[in-house]
């Protein structure tokens, strides 16, 4: 088999977040075709007893770890060097050995990047097809952040979507083919980038439908006779984070005050102190669990309230693998064809959102076609043959 050069921004296990669950399955599916040479970095301590599990999949691995604090402080240099702050935050002496003595030791030709910022160890001399999985448009969503705040962290955020779509553009350029997960960040991207059109593609996210199967025997986590709606997510991502409190102290208590019995769970590892700070009455967040299934099985809804997204919401196939009715916003629902017949409701307001909760709780609409909608559009298999057919025409 063919040698193949795979870099990543964060170790691609567990998939128990967006980007480790795309990496990890793409590399799952790129390890039965090549001779797979993994670089990635190790952002949380906990992740260093997965490196076993990888190392099975590959060629040869080089782990690298991150503190995102000093890796926080080290992105300021981006302020004098002209650069996105996302460039410094990864860049990594260590990693640039190992990739060029891997490049040279393997004579590896084709390269994927999985995170833009992880295309700074490729350069010309190396002469490799690079293909770059941007993922979403990350520069969009600095964007998105900046219009939520002031003063500093305005400017900051501002900046650093104006530096790195600047980048954006750059690497697009370089590689041979640039990914996206979906038609809707390829069209943006196309309108930010028209130069590199040519070469910009989407291969969606998949959903491990065996693993999120309704069929499956579990446990009740509830109180009995309580009615549950669920928010899952890593709450330290700020996306999530402002979603769940903008549904906590505007929306559940219109959904309380009429429905008495309702739960409302916030399940995802690492709250931040505004999430833990929820925690009281009839909202209940959990932290890590070792198993998300039973609280989505058990579960008579799922939200995705959203203001900030790109992209594909894995939260959001996996509840509808489930065979879960979603209410979930425009943004969490992009890149999701929002057909008639599936039981999700788009929902942008407080008031429609509320009402919407209330009148599905009442109802219990089923969901059965969720699951058959995810069956048919968001396979891994299909995606990875998408990867392995682009990497093999470079």
């Amino acid at each position: 088999m063919q040698d193949l050069l795979f870099l990543a921004h964060r170790i691609p296990y567990p998939p128990n977040k967006g980007d480790k669950i795309r990496s990890y399955h793409l590399l799952k599916y790129l390890s039965l075709n090549y001779k797979v040479h993994l670089g990635t970095f190790i952002d949380d301590s906990n992740d260093w007893q997965y490196t076993d599990k990888l190392k099975a999949l590959c060629a040869s691995t080089c782990y690298i770890e991150l503190k995102p604090v000093l890796a926080k402080i080290k992105s300021v240099q981006g302020l004098l060097t002209g650069e996105p702050l996302s460039l410094p935050y990864y860049k990594n002496k260590r990693m640039q050995a190992w990739v060029n003595q891997t490049l040279s030791s393997y004579s590896i030709t084709k390269v994927l990047i999985f995170s833009s910022a992880m295309a700074q160890y490729i350069n010309k001399d190396h002469e490799v097809d690079m293909v770059v999985d941007f993922v979403d448009v990350d520069s969009d969503k600095w964007r998105q952040y900046a219009q939520r705040c002031k003063g500093l962290k305005h400017w900051i955020y501002q900046r650093e979507a104006q530096y790195l779509l600047g980048y954006e553009k750059i690497i697009a350029e370089q590689a041979r083919a640039s990914i996206f997960v979906s038609e809707q960040e390829v069209e943006l991207f196309k309108k930010l980038a028209p130069e590199v059109s040519h070469k910009v593609t989407h291969i969606n996210n998949g959903v491990d439908c065996e693993y999120f199967s309704p069929e499956s025997s579990f446990s009740t986590p509830y109180a009995k006779d309580d009615q549950i709606i669920i928010f899952t997510g890593a709450m330290d991502y700020w996306a999530n984070v402002d979603a769940v409190v903008w549904f906590a102290k505007a929306i559940f208590p219109l959904i309380s005050e009429q429905l008495p019995s309702v739960k409302f769970y916030i399940v995802g590892s690492k709250p931040t102190k505004e999430v833990l700070a929820l925690d009281k009455d009839s909202i209940i967040v959990t932290g890590v669990v070792d198993d998300i299934r039973p609280y989505l099985a058990y579960a008579q809804l799922v939200v995705a309230p959203l203001r900030i997204a790109r992209g594909i919401q894995n939260k959001v196939l996996e509840a509808m693998a489930m065979e879960k009715y979603v209410v979930a916003t425009t943004a969490a629902m992009e890149g999701i064809v929002n057909q008639q017949d599936l039981a999700v409701t788009i929902a942008d307001n407080i008031n429609h959102m509320s009402a919407e909760i209330i009148r599905q709780l009442q109802k219990k609409i089923p969901a059965h076609q969720n699951r058959n909608f995810v069956l048919a559009q968001f396979s891994w298999d299909h995606s990875a043959k998408q990867l392995i057919s682009l990497l093999q025409n470079q």
